[in-house]
This record gives structure tokens, C-alpha cells and sequence, in this order.
């Protein structure tokens, strides 16, 4: 018989799983060995230590890898801009008062030791001893690095929005789906916190009745990231400097894109500017108002504050209701943020959009479920607040951050961002909400180290694939709503993937890749 070859991971997992058999049939002659025996207080045995990788360190990835690295082991880095990834752990290395920040200092020593890749193919081609992989790039890199990692065995934790499209979101789905061994988890959190689960039990216990509107807010983008704006580009030989004597908000805005394209910016050195674009189709000129940070807003890149905060948010209600797709969306927007269209088209639109608007509203009409009545969800972000319902007590303010109203028959629940600060009224209600058994289980550790558990065997996700990317699907219609068009509303058939009423909707479902990106 052919020798069958067993992975690190298989090793990890069959150790975790055989320790456990051995405490419990070997009573008198335990083959366990506490780690304080081994190796002092703290220690973990390498058989139960996870070899992770980090894609996309800038940002949210080395807050997730600040968390890991002081549990696990982080055998590789890879970042197109990793001078940049370099800065991120200098910047937690010390606290305020400039004393040594000691989780810090071990994400220096993690990161220090470390592989470092600009590619992530290279990264998966080369370093073998990858058990899971974090990807916490921009929103249009999610998918094709999750599948790589998921179809080379790693196990997966995808910041949100799990991906860019709904067509992406079902390939990440079926994958979760065909490889149940691999620990899947998206970046939402919230779904881990106490609050958002007991927000779960209430709605589900029957606390508030009948839940058929729920409204859902957020505050973003406005002050966090640009949208609602021109792409940088370079003035017509006959357009005069300055404003002159037109502020219209239209020359307003040619004119920041004329002065954002004259600005020195130059490339930082090291960054790889073509993988950053990665599937991106059209050849964008690199430029400081899309990296680091500010590419949420921008249609090649982001998903704006729907993709962003729709995970954060949207969450709860799906949850708790036991939605899945929507039959109906539509949307209305301030306008886009707008580019010309080159070369000039000789007869309909000249510009098309770069930037999602500042402000939107989608609604989501959700069917029937079981003896569940049909929901209505209302999406609002830019910083519009939803109307007040009659429940909501007059001194009750709602938090313009961002938060989330379930409207019951008998009451109304109250959360902000995350399932945080959950409230019940009227009193009533709140008092029937007290006498609610918990059900679900509560996660002792953070959303990362949930998933690094679940990788060696140890329970299972808060957040999988399977649930996440239902999540994602209804937050990317809303962003196909928006693309479609104001005040259209679309039909769409969760069965075939197909918006059967407006068929020119479909195209937003996807989108076009470059070469050799396609997911």
C-alpha cells in the first residue's frame, strides 16, 4: 500500500484529537502533559501552534496579526507596499507614553523572523509550512486570494466584506462548502461578541413580536475615506487655473481633480503597484488617493460603506431573522463621483462613475420565512438616521455613528456597530427579555483566535464562509441596486443568481478582470 503523505496541518489536528482521546481512555496512565510542565507557565507546545501568513499587513491585517502573533506563530508576511506593512508594527511597538507595548514587541519579533513576499502565488508556491492564511487586502483582492489559499489546503480568515461581487461571494461559498475541513471565518467581529448574540435569542425568543422593518445606519463615509469625487486628471490645454468666478459644485469638483492630478505625489519605493491592482482591468496610474487606505470609496477598488460597515451591521438582523436573499432591492443616491469617458462617446454619456456617492439608501424586501412574516430592510449611510418609531422613547437618542432598529409588533430593539449596547422598549418588553434562557454559545476568545482554534480542530467559526457569504451576497445587491440605477427596483432570483426583471442589472453581479485574476 502506497504510504499516504500527512500534512502539518493533518498532524496538528490528529495531535489535538488524539490528546483528547488519551485523557479520557487512559485515565490512570494520562499521556498528557500539562504545559506548565513543559515548558513553564504560558507555554504551547509547537503541535499545537498554528503557522499562519498575513496578505495585506497595511491596515486591518496587523491589528489581526497583533492578536495571532502573541499565540501563534506568523511565518510570512506579504504585502505589495511592505515598507509600509514595516511601519504598521513600528506604530504598536510603543505605547503613548513611549513605554515598550510588550504585544507589540512580539509582533515586531513575529514579523522580524518572517518570510517576506510582495506576491501571494510566490508566497503559496514557496512557503510550505503556511497552515492559514489572513487576507486583509483592499475589496477587490479578497476573492482571488481566498480561493488560491482554500484550493492549496490553507485555512482562511477574510477581512470584510468577504468579497467584491455577488458572483464572488457564491464562489467562496461553494468552496467553504466542498473543503469542510478548512476553518473559514470573516472579519466581522461583532458576530463573536456577547451583545450580538443576545440580541439573537431576544428577537428569536419572541420579545418583540412580529419583526417586520428593521433599519440599519452608518455614518460612513463621511470623514473616514473620499467618495463622491472626480478621479485625479490632468486639465484640458484651454481650461483656465483656478475656479475663476464658477463654484458650482460641479467645477468645485474639476478642479480638486485637476489639482490632485498636478500634485507631486511619486511611488513609494517598493510597492508593487501592479499586483495592488491585481484584477483590476482598466491600468489606473498609482496614486496616494487610493493607497494606503482611501480605496473603499473607489468603484475599482472598494465596496464603500455598504461593503464596509454592511458587515458590521447588517449582520444582527440577518442573523437573528434567519434572512437569506432578498427578492427585491432599490436604491437611491446622492450623486457619483464621476470620471469622463475616453475617448468622448459621440452620443449618449460622457462621464461614468469612479467614486460610490456620499449618501445612499437601499431597501431590501426579504421573503416569508416558515411562520416568520416578510421583512423590509432599510439601509442608510453618509450619516442619514432613520425615521423614529412610536416605541423609540422621545429622550432616546440614536447613536449617529451608526447602529440598527428592529420594529416588533410588541417592542423595539435598540444596537450600535458590533451588537454593542443592545436596549429593549418599552419596559415591558425589556423585563420579557430578561427571563430569555441564553442558547447560543458565548466566544471566550477574540474573532481571530476563534478561527486559529477551529483550524487546529478546536470547535468551530463564528462567522464561516457558508454564513458570511450569504451576509455579503445581500450587501453586494444593494451595491447592484445602486449601479443600476435610482429608483429601480430590481427582482432578483436567488435560485438562478439572475435579477429577471431589468436583465442590464446582471452585469453588476460580477464584474470584468484582468487577465489571469479572474475568480
Amino acid at each position: 500500500m502506497a504510504d499516504k503523505k500527512v500534512t502539518r496541518r493533518d498532524f496538528v489536528e490528529n495531535t489535538t484529537k488524539a490528546a483528547l482521546a488519551a485523557a479520557f481512555v487512559a485515565p490512570k496512565f494520562p499521556s498528557i502533559v500539562p504545559r506548565h510542565v513543559l515548558g513553564g507557565p504560558g507555554f504551547q507546545a509547537p503541535s499545537d501552534t498554528l503557522n499562519f501568513a498575513v496578505v495585506g499587513f497595511g491596515g486591518m491585517g496587523s491589528g489581526n496579526a497583533n492578536v495571532l502573533a502573541q499565540v501563534e506563530n506568523m511565518v510570512a508576511v506579504c504585502d505589495v507596499d511592505l515598507a509600509f506593512a514595516d511601519s504598521n508594527v513600528a506604530s504598536k511597538e510603543k505605547n503613548r507614553d513611549g513605554s515598550p507595548n510588550a504585544p507589540g514587541v512580539k509582533l515586531r519579533e513575529q514579523f522580524n523572523k518572517a518570510k517576506k513576499y510582495t506576491d501571494f502565488r510566490e508566497m503559496l508556491d514557496k512557503s510550505k509550512d503556511i497552515d492559514a492564511v489572513i487576507i486583509a487586502t483592499a475589496d477587490h483582492n479578497h476573492a482571488v486570494i481566498a480561493k488560491a489559499a482554500m484550493q492549496a489546503g490553507k485555512h482562511v480568515y477574510v477581512q470584510k466584506p468577504l468579497t467584491y461581487s455577488v458572483h464572488e461571494a457564491r464562489v467562496l461559498g461553494k468552496l467553504a462548502k466542498d473543503n469542510p475541513k478548512l476553518a473559514t471565518q470573516m472579519g466581522n467581529q461583532g458576530h463573536s461578541r456577547d451583545g450580538t448574540r443576545s440580541i439573537v435569542e431576544w428577537v428569536q425568543a419572541g420579545v418583540l413580536g412580529d419583526v417586520k422593518e428593521v433599519h440599519v445606519w452608518t455614518n460612513r463615509p463621511v470623514g473616514y475615506w473620499p467618495q463622491a469625487v472626480s478621479r485625479p486628471r490632468q486639465p484640458n490645454a484651454n481650461v483656465p487655473a483656478g475656479f475663476g468666478k464658477n463654484f458650482s459644485q460641479g467645477a468645485i469638483n474639476n478642479v480638486t481633480a485637476y489639482q490632485l492630478a498636478t500634485a507631486q505625489y511619486s511611488m513609494p519605493d517598493g510597492l508593487r503597484w501592479d499586483l495592488y491592482l491585481g484584477g483590476v482591468p482598466e491600468d489606473v496610474p498609482y496614486h496616494p488617493i487610493y493607497h494606503p487606505f482611501n480605496w473603499r470609496g473607489w468603484t475599482d477598488f472598494g465596496v464603500g460603506a455598504l461593503g464596509d460597515m454592511g458587515a458590521h451591521l447588517i449582520d444582527q438582523p440577518y442573523w437573528a431573522l434567519g434572512l437569506t436573499q432578498p427578492t427585491a432591492i432599490e436604491a437611491s443616491a446622492s450623486p457619483w463621483g464621476t470620471e469622463p469617458i475616453v475617448p468622448r462617446p459621440t452620443s449618449g454619456p460622457t462621464t461614468k462613475p469612479c467614486t460610490y456617492p456620499m449618501a445612499t439608501t437601499v431597501t431590501y424586501d426579504f421573503p416569508a420565512r416558515g411562520n416568520k412574516p416578510a421583512v423590509r430592510m432599510y439601509w442608510y449611510d453618509g450619516g442619514i438616521l432613520p425615521p423614529r418609531p412610536a416605541m423609540l422613547p422621545d429622550n432616546v437618542q440614536m447613536n449617529p455613528d451608526g447602529g440598527v432598529l428592529f420594529v416588533g409588533t410588541k417592542g423595539v430593539l435598540m444596537h450600535e456597530t458590533y451588537g454593542d449596547n443592545p436596549k429593549i422598549y418599552p419596559e415591558s418588553a425589556a423585563q420579557a427579555a430578561t427571563k430569555v434562557a441564553k442558547s447560543i454559545v458565548r466566544i471566550d476568545t477574540s474573532h481571530e483566535v476563534n478561527w486559529a482554534n477551529a483550524a487546529k480542530g478546536k470547535g468551530t467559526t463564528s462567522s464561516p464562509f457558508e454564513y458570511a457569504a450569504n451576509l455579503t451576497e445581500t450587501m453586494c445587491l444593494g451595491i447592484v441596486a445602486l449601479k443600476t440605477g435610482v429608483g429601480r427596483k430590481l427582482v432578483y432570483d436567488a435560485a438562478s443568481m439572475t435579477v429577471t426583471n431589468i436583465p442590464e442589472a446582471n452585469q453588476y453581479l460580477t464584474r470584468n478582470y484582468r487577465k489571469g485574476w479572474e475568480v
